[in-house]
């Protein structure tokens, strides 16, 4: 029998963009997924704790799928649980997947490094969900706070971190192609806006090692507004956004795909309590989360 866990995660900045090649930074947060592998003689069982979100078990079978070039998987049950919303911004999809991966390659001893996990959780979402960025899974697997597409590893963030869940669920996959067909409407706009993001992510990776917490939040509120341009803020969001701005955050913006799922506030910690209270009552639901330089690890 193998446990593996697998975080999930906040973007700083860079959603959308990193998509189409662009630098995001995203920061692994201490929600976990937990995958238990053991064996049987009745083939391949998943039970799975995203039992009301079907499509979930999807990235579990092809995580077993690519497994299954290195290793003679076949009378198996894969069980999940999950601390992580599902459909919410917060890599529930790569948490997930990354644990599977980790476990069935504890279990089988195929002997596969973090790197190499990372890529194979990358090919899955990509294969699901038909277009993907490599942030969710790379960070899941190596925790800490991360560049992509560099692969560079970032100094701990700090400071207070607070997400608003909306408690709307959206489809990763939807938003994604929403933005693909405004770009391809829009070239020469939508193109300026995901450099300027890329451009934000590059200057937030300085910060970050200053541990300017300040400036961060300024250019987070400013990718935001660059978000709200491509369509993919709701109204639910905003309201939670700007409750913590207006409550001391130094910055708030949505983390993940929009549409839907949480948004995210930085903040001095001495602050983290009322602006999570200020983000439930705007909208949904909040929580104090924290950084965790933990990636994928074997309980």
């Amino acid at each position: 029998m193998t446990i593996c866990s697998a975080p999930g995660k906040v973007f700083l900045f860079g959603e959308h963009a990193v998509v189409y090649g662009k630098r995001a930074i995203a920061c692994a947060i201490d929600l976990r997924t937990m995958v238990e592998v053991t064996h049987n003689s009745k083939g391949i069982r998943i039970h799975s704790a995203f039992k009301d979100e079907p499509d979930k078990n999807q990235y579990i079978k092809t995580a077993i799928k690519k497994m299954q070039q290195y290793a003679d998987i076949k009378n198996v049950n894969i069980t999940v649980t999950s601390k992580i919303p599902v459909a919410s911004g917060l890599g529930s999809s790569a948490a997930v997947t990354v644990a599977t991966l980790g476990a069935l390659n504890e279990e089988f001893q195929v002997g596969l490094r973090k790197e190499e996990l990372a890529l194979l959780g990358y090919q899955t979402e990509l294969e699901v969900q038909g277009a993907a960025s490599p942030t969710d899974t790379f960070v899941s697997t190596m925790g800490g706070t991360v560049v992509v597409p560099d692969k560079k590893i970032l100094p701990p963030i700090t400071c207070g971190i607070v997400v608003g869940h909306t408690g709307i669920s959206k489809s990763t996959a939807r938003m994604v192609s929403r933005v693909k067909t405004l770009k391809e409407r829009y070239p020469e706009v939508v193109d300026g806006i995901m450099d300027s993001i890329g451009d934000i992510s590059a200057r937030g990776e300085d910060l970050i090692k200053r541990n300017d917490y300040r400036s961060i939040g300024e250019l987070m509120n400013v990718n935001q507004g660059l978000l709200d341009a491509l369509g993919v803020t709701i109204p639910e969001l905003s309201l939670q956004i700007y409750a913590a701005r207006q409550h001391g955050a130094y910055g708030a913006k949505i983390t993940g795909a929009g549409g839907g799922g949480c948004m995210v506030a930085l903040c001095d910690e001495k602050n983290a309590k009322e602006i999570a209270t200020a983000i439930g009552h705007a909208y949904g639901d909040s929580f104090i989360s924290r950084p965790t330089a933990e990636g994928v690890f074997i309980r």
